[in-house]
């Protein structure tokens, strides 16, 4: 391989030798390039960094320093990259005198170095007014595994070898995904991982959104506790790429000591036939962790990667919810513990006994059931507007079918609600195969369904069928869908699917093929989704605020409305147009339950989840308790109809 045209050799010896400068008349955007001896200075109105051009310069130390506008550094930025192929391990052996791109609004540094996998590896670092843009770019053939970016594995000119990373100059990392232990600031020096895998285990409860905005936040102020999110200087660490190239799982912040790198898993499912470039890294200034979301979401927009457009919507979205999951769960931890009535305080759960009862709660998902909770709902004045049938009405997650011995008649039952003036919502368990032929699914390596496949058109359109036959008048006549597990996304490198479709990408193609065919069988179907990137944003009508987390790192019980207010917080900023559902499972105790119920609707659309008792501490719920739902719901429903009324 050659020397890239256009490199930088023999720069001038004075450190001010070529300054360009250009400013708008009202002097509100900066834009500077100086040249010194073995590198290159940008600065702009919201940082500058210092880049080396000089071979020798970039083979001892291949490090861009990025400051703030103040001048305090933010990181050293690491010029290696790698991207790992399925077969070959990548490693760079020297790096090439950088090319030099300047124009009048950009300025871009082009490093190549020898890689051990690729005919040509180049890592781009790309200077604008507003951000500092880092990518990588490889020509040749194979099977993404994993792209590390802020780092990599190379041998360089000064004899050092191994990983190298990025510097971390910050004191506090923004993640702005639900984790146990709750903490949405942590040290910067603690791991993360945004994406679309995950479950309850231990080490994976970040896919409680998924997937959610693809952004870090750097911070200099420390929090004040774990659902703090402090205002100052921050800088943005944004994926950006087109909703059908994040073919990745995984988008992880990895440090170590004073140093970082960032790793996307593509898990040898995305195919490269000549040449490929990684997703943008986008660094930018913002002044509070919510800024950061903010300022992702709006790089997103300008980009064309999501829409910024309020969605279509119909009153009765707005109308209070009836999810039965939790009662459903109360009700079987009291037979667990052989309580004589569904309302009689029992013991707390034991952690042991938390895992059995969410097994059992899908056996009381039956009609006798539902109607014994509205029952209890009518005779309190509590009149949810929307009925939220959850798991388990299915016979079979995969094919949708009725379980006739939990729902006699689903039609008739839907029919009745709707005569009350109610709407009815089935919850949908996403990518599960139960059912499913596995020519129509993603197999493990000895043939086995592990997911369906939204790559396969005779699922797809089995799909379509199977909502026709949920939301059709003909059918069941549903109202639409709550849909849930989308963090069982497919992962795993020796699983086969349709080539290409994999990661974040498959997900979106999932969603969205649901999405049309719920709206081609019913315009007005309600879909309610718990994926929070700002792309997610055609392909669902609703985000939840999802199921609640319990204690910080010294293990102290956080607050469940402090907790939810920040996933509030993060989907207003990820998704405006998007309506809350604000969610309520579990529940500590009676306390914490009755203290969200008041806080509900200030957060979104309020959802009832409990009827009887409380599944974790046992304590009953009577109907001075429930009148404070009835009265939330009165002022949400007469604020509502305020707004609603139009000026004079």
């Amino acid at each position: 391989m050659g020397t890239l045209p256009g490199t930088i050799s023999g720069m001038s010896q004075t450190t001010d030798a070529l300054t360009s400068a250009r400013a708008e008349n009202d002097g509100s955007t900066r834009f500077e390039v100086v040249r010194d001896e073995v590198g290159v200075t940008v600065t702009a109105a919201d940082y500058s960094i210092w880049i080396p051009l000089e071979e020798k310069a970039v083979g001892r130390s291949p490090y861009a320093i990025h400051r703030d506008a103040d001048g305090r550094r933010w990181t050293d930025i690491n010029l290696i990259t790698s991207v790992h192929r399925t077969d070959a391990v990548d490693e760079s052996y020297g790096l090439r005198t950088p090319e030099f791109i300047e124009s009048d609004d950009e300025v871009l540094v082009i490093v190549e170095g020898v890689s051990s996998a690729w005919e040509r590896r180049a890592t781009r670092l790309r200077c604008t007014p507003q951000n500092v843009e880092l990518s990588v770019e490889v020509s040749g053939a194979g099977d993404l595994d994993d792209v590390i970016l802020f780092g990599g594995s190379a041998v360089i000119p000064s004899g050092a070898s191994g990983t190298f990373r990025s510097a971390i100059a910050f004191s506090s990392l923004f993640v702005p995904v639900p984790t146990e232990p709750v903490a949405f600031v942590r040290p910067a020096r603690s791991s993360a991982v945004l994406g679309v895998v995950g479950d309850a285990d231990p080490g994976r409860l970040n896919g409680i959104f998924s997937p959610p905005p693809f952004v870090y936040g750097f911070g200099r102020p420390g929090p004040a506790g774990p659902t703090d999110l402090p205002e100052g200087d921050w800088l943005g660490l944004s994926l950006r790429a087109p909703i059908d190239a994040m073919t990745f799982t995984t988008f992880r912040y990895e440090p170590l000591d004073g140093g970082f790198s960032v790793r996307l898993s593509y898990e040898g499912h995305t195919r490269v036939e000549g040449a490929w470039t990684s997703p943008t890294m986008v660094l930018f200034a913002a002044d509070s962790a919510i800024g950061v979301v903010e300022g992702h979401r709006r790089d997103l927009i300008e980009h064309g990667y999501a829409v910024d457009a309020p969605r279509d919507g119909v009153d009765w979205w707005n109308e209070p919810m009836f999810c039965g999951w939790g009662a459903q769960c109360a009700r079987s931890a009291h037979l667990l513990h052989e309580a004589p009535a569904p309302n009689e305080p029992t013991d707390p759960e034991t952690a042991e006994e938390e895992s059995v009862v969410v097994l059992l709660a899908p056996q009381l998902a039956r009609q006798s059931v539902y109607d014994d909770f509205l029952g209890q709902l009518a005779d309190n004045d509590i009149e949810p507007g929307t009925i939220v049938v959850d798991d388990r009405w299915q016979a079979e997650y995969g094919t949708a079918t009725t379980d006739l011995e939990h729902w006699p008649d689903l039609k008739a039952w839907i029919a009745d609600r709707h005569a009350e003036g109610r709407k009815v919502l089935l919850w949908w368990k996403a990518w599960d195969p139960e059912g499913l032929p596995a020519e129509e699914c993603v197999t493990d390596p000895f043939g086995r369904p592990v997911a369906v496949d939204p790559g396969n058109p005779a699922y797809l359109d089995r799909l379509r069928g199977i909502v026709r036959g949920l939301l059709g008048a003909d059918g069941l006549d549903a109202d639409g869908f709550k849909i849930d597990f989308t963090q069982r996304t497919p992962s795993g490198r020796a699983l086969k699917g349709t080539p290409g479709v994999w990661g974040v990408a498959s997900l979106h193609r999932l969603l969205a093929q649901l999405y049309d065919a719920a709206k081609e069988a019913k315009p007005e179907a309600l879909l309610i989704m718990h994926a929070m990137h700002p792309s997610f944003g055609d392909v669902g009508d609703m985000v939840r605020l999802n199921d609640v987390l319990e204690k910080d790192i010294d293990g102290v019980r956080v607050p469940v409305a402090d907790q939810l207010s920040v996933r509030h917080a993060i989907a207003r900023a990820a998704l405006p147009h998007q309506r809350i559902d604000t969610d309520q499972w579990p529940m500590p105790n009676r306390g914490e339950w009755l203290a969200y119920t008041r806080a509900q609707h200030t957060l979104g659309v309020p959802a009832l989840y409990y009827v009887e008792a409380i599944d974790r501490s046992g304590e009953p719920i009577g109907r001075e308790h429930l009148a404070v739902v009835a009265e939330t719901w009165r002022e949400y429903r007469a604020a509502r109809d305020r707004r609603s009324v139009p000026s004079p």
